[in-house]
């Protein structure tokens, strides 16, 4: 594509960390390990950080330590990546999906004490495209009924949610550092908790098990190789102290895309409110109602032959072969993430993309809804 979906940012500062530990010989489980983490804590506003490889093993350690497992239910959304469902898969127990809000893509919250049953055991809420579930319902439902409360907030590092940050809600809360998130490590995730055994299980069970300052051949615990490299953790000090720079370019791309758009016929900007602050993971448009998959999908075949990268976002997860094999949904059953899913358009989105190329990508766009 002459105009890609995504593109990471590196810059001199992120291979000079970078070339440093690898002239170190301390390459995993250093010195950038912990550094990392303390960082995330405190840009964050939690008590403790535990870095591991990917936002998938960030959620899956989570579920473990709340000890959600064979035959409990936790209710989450079928409009995300695939991952935040399967991390309850991985431990035998069942996701209860829930349909989305139709302007913010995140959960639907009148919607979920209904679905509360004796075997419901958490919440497990997703931070959509970079915008926040609604986290002080979410948390009084939890509080209610007794519930552990997960945040996947693997979108939406810099959101800021009635003053307070995303990581900061809920017994535990997740990130994700893949190349196409607001910062990245290449690949890698990071668990926030102010409760000091989640952190504990959180930190053994990456390192098979080990408990912290034990001996290296001591296993307290069935565990995981869930470790990250102090290389990723050296990149993610970089990006971390470039983040509010990161913020600021995304911020930017979106204003222009939000001008140009607004107004447009067939196409819907992206939801907004005062009481956010929002962090710009991807944009996503949503196509108006007489556009269905069809039209969507030509829309998207029209701008990659133009060499404009593009993307739908997400396919639903209750409809995803093996979900719907091993669950027996089938279209309809949360029509509100399918209507959004049928029509959702993700637009070039990265930190170096320009105000030229926003033109040009959305003077194809238009020419192609004609």
């Amino acid at each position: 594509m002459r105009i890609p979906l995504s593109s990471p940012d590196v810059t001199d500062l992120e291979i000079r960390y970078v070339t440093e530990v690898l002239k170190s010989p301390n390459l995993s489980l250093g010195p950038k390990l912990p550094e990392f983490e303390q960082r995330m804590a405190q840009y964050v506003g939690r008590k403790h950080a535990t870095a591991v490889n990917s936002g998938t093993s960030a959620l899956h350690l989570v579920v473990r330590a709340l000890g959600i497992g064979d035959g409990d239910e936790v209710i989450t959304t079928p409009f995300s990546f695939v991952s935040s469902a399967n991390c309850l898969l991985f431990e035998k127990a069942r996701p209860v999906f829930v349909d989305i809000d139709p302007l913010t893509f995140n959960i639907d919250v009148n919607k979920v004490e209904e679905q509360i049953d004796k075997k419901t055991k958490a919440i497990l809420a997703v931070d959509v495209f970079g915008y926040p579930a609604e986290w002080s319902r979410l948390e009084e439902v939890a509080e209610k009924y007794s519930l552990g409360l997960i945040e996947d907030s693997c979108e939406a590092l810099g959101v800021e949610y009635r003053g307070k940050k995303a990581g900061c809600f809920g017994d535990a809360a997740v990130f994700s550092f893949y190349p196409n998130k607001q910062m990245t490590t290449g690949e890698g995730g990071l668990i926030v908790t102010d409760d000091d055994h989640i952190s504990m299980l959180c930190r053994s069970m990456r390192n098979q098990g080990r408990e912290e300052g034990g001996e290296w051949l001591e296993h307290r615990r069935l565990g995981y190789n869930y470790r990250i490299s102090d290389i990723n953790c050296a990149l993610g000090i970089a990006q971390l102290e470039r983040l509010e720079e990161i913020l600021a370019k995304r911020a930017q791309l979106a204003c222009w895309y939000d001008e140009r758009l607004r107004g447009m016929d067939g196409v819907i900007t992206p939801f907004s409110s005062s009481e956010v602050k929002r962090s710009w993971f991807v944009y996503v448009v949503l196509l108006a109602e007489r556009f269905g998959r069809n039209e969507r999908d030509r829309i998207m075949q029209g701008l990659k032959e133009a060499g404009i990268g593009c993307q739908r976002y997400f396919s639903p997860i209750h409809l995803q072969s093996f979900y719907a094999e091993m669950f027996g949904y089938r279209r309809g059953d949360f029509p509100v993430a399918e209507y959004v899913a049928d029509r959702t358009l993700a637009l070039p989105f990265f930190n170096r993309l320009t105000e030229e190329q926003v033109d040009e990508v959305v003077q194809n766009l238009k020419r192609l809804l004609l």
